[in-house]
């Protein structure tokens, strides 16, 4: 029986942390895409990602809560800073 209890207590730790896990990614915002025109109600900026080090236009994401506190997650494009002028 001692042989056994090492592989239910994994057992049950694998159930416990995917329960959580689960639990964690349906409270993520969905990731909306940004099109010309599409209404935003953005009350607070949390977040904006750096741009990549290429010179093409590349997607970011910025998180922001509107005015009923829901959280957003938004993607856009931007040039990426890579781009060298000479």
């Amino acid at each position: 029986m001692k042989r056994f209890m090492p592989v239910v207590i994994a057992a049950v730790s694998c159930i416990v942390l995917n329960s959580e896990m689960i639990q964690a990614a349906e409270q993520q915002p969905k990731v909306e895409t940004y099109s010309y025109g599409t209404k935003l109600d953005i009350a607070k900026v949390i977040s904006v990602e750096t741009p990549a080090k290429v010179c093409e236009a590349v997607p970011v994401h910025m998180v922001y809560e509107d005015h009923q506190g829901q959280r957003h997650v938004l993607e856009y494009r931007v040039m990426g800073t890579g781009c060298q002028i000479h």
